[in-house]
């Protein structure tokens, strides 16, 4: 428990209010820590119980996507040779 007490501890930068326009700061160490610079796009996501927000760099959304891009390839090579068996041994 202490462990994920700490890890929480690392990823907590600070508390933001929303003004009325909805708007938000995002703090300075969150920035830093994500090298986040003025004009880069972040995409939001709603978390699936509605009770926050994800954001994310584009950039950082576009490497995710290779990288799982990558493995559902390698997942998929995989099954094609599961389903084609062992392969035949030529002796005999």
């Amino acid at each position: 428990m202490e462990d994920t007490h700490a890890r929480l501890q690392d990823l907590f930068v600070g508390a933001v209010t929303v003004g009325e326009r909805g708007q938000v700061v995002i703090p300075a160490e969150a920035r830093k820590r994500c090298a986040m610079e003025p004009g880069d796009k972040l995409l939001v996501f709603i978390d699936p119980a509605a009770h926050g927000v994800t954001m994310i760099k584009v950039d950082q959304m576009h490497l995710l996507h290779r990288l799982l891009s990558a493995v559902l390839d390698r997942l998929g090579a995989l099954e094609t040779e599961e389903e084609a068996g062992p392969p035949e041994s030529d002796t005999g």
